[in-house]
């Protein structure tokens, strides 16, 4: 098996052969952190791909920054397109609060209809969490109920998957659901919370929609 001599290599290799990936890296570690001419790195492509094993295996055992960012200010976050692998993503350490060149974080961008809203709202009600209990001086009775990033105690254990594997376009009833309950007026309240909380577990645990198709999303140059 000849090692990819680059970085665009080894992304091209990415697309379909993720573990191929992680055993060229045990050879040439220094390639774990390597960007492309746009910036693009591993960690971008295995979020757009939904390549999470390759993720984990990128950030825990080749000590990639999980912030790492492209010629654009954007973490592999902003390329998330299914709940699955922000929560991913999350668990690794990703700051929610990196802003892009155009100072949108990960929730803002990907909140217009044409992103991930789904992904977008779960991001919000993480934040919402956060500042709850940063600002936690009013009661409980009056503040918003805060949740953990899995809701409910819902444990994700997500394999690697092909890009054929991971879908088409998001089901729609869900997309509704999601920015109905996002344009609310009561979305950061409780009874808003509790909602998406709800449409949350249904797309971790694969109930509700079956996931967005993985956009390559990478800038050959």
């Amino acid at each position: 098996m000849p090692p990819p001599a680059t970085i665009d290599a080894l992304l091209n290799l990415a697309a379909d052969s993720p573990t191929a990936v992680i055993s060229h890296l045990r050879s040439d570690p220094t390639l774990a952190s390597a960007q492309d001419s746009h910036g693009y790195s591993l960690l971008h492509a295995a979020a757009s791909y939904a390549h999470l094993d390759l993720a984990r295996a990128l950030v825990n055992d080749f000590s990639v920054s999980p912030n790492i960012t492209d010629e654009d200010g954007e973490t592999a976050l902003f390329n998330a397109e299914t709940v699955e692998v922000a929560t991913v993503l999350v668990e690794l350490g990703v700051d929610l609060s990196i802003r892009n060149e155009d100072s949108q974080t990960a929730a803002e961008k990907l909140a217009d209809e044409d992103e991930s809203p789904a992904v977008a709202a779960y991001l919000r009600s993480l934040g919402s969490a956060s500042e709850s209990g940063v600002n936690g001086s009013a009661s409980a009775a009056e503040a918003p109920q805060s949740f953990p990033p899995l809701p409910n105690g819902v444990h994700v254990n997500v394999g690697t998957m092909q890009a054929d594997e991971v879908g088409g376009e998001p089901d729609a009833e869900f997309r509704r659901r999601i920015e109905e309950l996002a344009a609310r007026g009561d979305f950061e309240g409780e009874a808003g919370q509790r909602e998406l909380r709800s449409l949350i577990e249904d797309a971790v645990s694969g109930i509700a929609p079956e996931g967005q198709g993985a956009s390559t999303r990478r800038r050959l140059g």
